[in-house]
């Protein structure tokens, strides 16, 4: 099993790229299955569960080619409406098929997903939804079972509160719906926006992705079309918060401040210089950050995915702050990590009190889910002495070689096989 060994005390200073969005690809990829034409999509990263989603497809007789970033997909010659459980258990977003093959062969067999144990995450949104758009589900055996005698038909959906792949879900299931959807207390993250533009890309007609309510125009069927992936909000909102807790002076290449106003917020806040520039973001950082307090919400709202970056980063502020986590609530798994590296941590029900050191011990520590180790790589950026991180099969399933890009960028990281 792999394991990262850091070094800490050392400053940031250099320039890297952020890569495609995980969260904005998968849906782009499993969207693909509405059409029987080739898409082709672009500045697709190069992670576990995008070589997932590509193999679900691929068990289900999808054609696909992914190479330098770039996935060819061509869903003409899917053989089964069925994404299997040896594949799905692994990751969430495999749900993802569901709305798309219920939409285009009125019938699908999608097992529960699995993912990163952060809390209950259920799929109750998006099956409601559909029957409302008149299917029958049901779950047996561990599998979403649905079909539809016929075409699935628009209806009014208003979710119970904003969920992501909910609303994805949804939005490509009514893409080829009779008549006009509205989905109601929809999510509002830029991955949102950048599946509706695919899907207008494809021949869809949807309107107001990014706002709390989303209309789709249902048309008889959708093409093929080419789509670029936007960068890594919360991939540039990590290396930002490296940056911010250990200092320096770095540029982050294609990514864009617009869809990280929350986080820019606080950063600017605990003390960094942020500037969004015509290829990227320059951030300089001299002094020891200021502690902030934090309370995650739904887009615009402080990211969730940001909650233990963030508590990285107030671990060795100046001052005490409060980290409230509002939308998982089994999300504080990397407290008693950094707390073995000497992190002042109390936490409480639904938010952890952090009083910020002048030091952090190496140590050695395990991650626990993808952004619990993002925050584990950044205290160990800052403690004094050697980190060893363990189980980062977690990491590299949302960012592509941070090692690398961190060893780019200065840092003392050391991929151990």
């Amino acid at each position: 099993m792999e394991k990262l060994k850091i070094t800490g005390g050392q400053t940031l200073h250099g320039e890297i790229s952020v890569s495609g969005a995980k969260n904005a690809a998968l849906p782009a990829i499993f969207a693909c299955l509405l059409t029987d034409e080739k898409c082709v999509l672009d500045n697709i990263p190069a992670l576990r569960d995008v070589d997932l989603a590509l193999n679900v497809l691929r068990t289900m007789g999808v054609i696909c080619d992914y190479q330098e970033g770039k996935a060819h997909i061509n869903a003409a010659s899917l053989n089964t409406r069925q994404a299997p459980y040896h594949l799905v258990k692994t990751m969430r977003a495999s749900v993802l098929a569901l709305g798309p093959l219920l939409a285009r062969f009125h019938q699908a067999t999608v097992s529960l997903p699995g993912g990163c144990a952060i809390g209950a995450r259920p799929v109750n949104m998006h099956i409601d939804g559909l029957r409302q758009m008149g299917a029958t589900l049901k779950i047996e055996h561990g599998d979403i079972v649905s079909k539809t005698k016929k075409r699935l038909r628009a209806a009014n959906i208003r979710l119970p509160q904003p969920t992501v792949t909910g609303t994805e879900n949804l939005m490509m299931a009514a893409s080829l719906a009779d008549g006009e959807t509205v989905i109601e207390n929809a999510a509002q993250e830029p991955e949102i926006i950048d599946l509706a533009a695919f899907l207008n890309k494809m021949g869809a007609k949807i309107r107001g992705a990014g706002d709390e309510r989303i209309y789709i125009m249902g048309v008889d069927r959708l093409r093929g079309a080419t789509h670029n992936i936007i960068p890594d909000r919360i991939e540039t909102g990590t290396y930002l918060c490296a940056a911010t807790a250990v200092g320096g002076d770095i540029f982050l290449k294609n990514a864009r401040l617009n869809d990280l106003s929350a986080v820019v917020k606080k950063l600017k806040a605990v003390g960094a210089k942020i500037q969004q520039q015509q290829t990227g973001i320059h951030l300089l950082m001299k002094n020891r950050p200021r502690a902030v307090s934090v309370k995650t919400a739904p887009h615009p709202g402080f990211p969730t995915d940001m909650q233990a970056q963030w508590m990285a980063v107030c671990a060795i502020a100046d001052g005490a702050a409060e980290i409230t986590e509002n939308i998982f609530e089994n999300r504080f798994m990397h407290v008693p990590e950094l707390a073995r590296m000497g992190a002042d941590l109390l936490q409480h029900d639904g938010f952890v009190a952090v009083r910020g050191v002048q030091q952090l011990s190496g140590a050695r520590v395990m991650a626990t889910d993808l952004r619990a180790s993002a925050s584990l790589v950044i205290a160990a950026l800052a403690a004094q002495g050697m980190t060893t991180i363990e189980r980062i099969y977690h990491l590299d399933r949302g960012y592509v070689r941070m090692d690398e890009k961190l060893q780019t960028l200065g840092a003392q990281i050391e991929r151990i096989h």
